[in-house]
């Protein structure tokens, strides 16, 4: 845990979410707030990873010890799906499928989390956005979920507000962000972590160089908590709700 993070206030549930492709922490700190203990895993370093971290490989991981835990979350690289790559024609791993049959080995309730040009990918998915959860940005997220536990997406509220073009601050007139990746200055990184709830990843005032370009890598890539939280009180409810009663 890095100097950045401040964990909130919660109320603990006693369950485990094992959090593949953690990258920053936001879906990390939802199942965190929404009462579980978290140990995240990625393939690369992840210093400002607010909770237990594993650097390794996400399925083999899953494979090897995704049944120690109540709860598996992965969000698995979306660049291949992503509408920039339409533009860029780069060949990124496609790792949706071997995902969910990791965790279909662990016989544990999961989610896996992409982007909208990843329907075709996924089962059933739900949508999230932003307006939600009152989060001024239009960021629009799939949820696969299985494993026995099956969500409900709540209300999508219209999309009203105008918004800011990608590396702009919110204005008066333009509330709502763009949040993706570009070369971005400290001013946005830090207005995009405020946007997304995501405190303990802006990048200080003094900040340059590598630690503003993954400050803003970091922002870019996340989910925003709130969504997590909101899938991790279902999914502690589910969960929970199939434990045997004592006698």
């Amino acid at each position: 845990m890095t100097g950045r993070a401040q964990l909130p206030a919660r109320v603990p549930n006693g369950l485990t979410v094992l959090d593949t492709y953690c990258c920053g922490g936001g879906m990390a700190m939802g199942y965190y707030l929404a009462g579980f203990d978290v140990v995240g895993v990625d393939i690369d370093p992840q210093p400002n990873y607010p909770f237990t971290f594993i650097q390794g490989d996400a399925i083999e991981y899953i494979l090897a010890h995704g049944h120690e835990y109540d709860l598996v979350h992965g969000s698995p690289p979306c660049q291949a799906k992503s509408n920039l790559n339409a533009y860029n024609h780069k060949v990124y791993p496609e790792l949706i499928h071997p995902t969910r049959d990791a965790m279909l080995t662990t016989g544990r309730p999961f989610v896996i989390e992409n982007v909208e040009p990843a329907l075709s990918d996924l089962r059933d998915p739900i949508t999230l956005c932003g307006p939600m959860f009152d989060l001024p940005m239009y960021r629009h997220r799939l949820f696969e979920s299985g494993g026995g536990l099956t969500l409900t997406a709540p209300k999508h509220p219209r999309h009203v507000e105008l918004c800011t073009r990608n590396g702009y601050l919110p204005t008066d007139e333009k509330p709502f962000m763009s949040i993706h990746g570009g070369k971005h200055s400290k001013a946005w990184q830090r207005a995009a972590c405020d946007a997304m709830g995501m405190p303990w990843i802006k990048v200080p005032e003094d900040a340059c160089g590598e630690e503003v370009r993954l400050g803003i890598r970091e922002v870019c890539e996340a989910i925003p908590p709130a969504y997590a939280q909101w899938i991790g009180e279902r999914a502690a409810e589910h969960i929970l709700g199939q434990l045997p009663v004592a006698a």
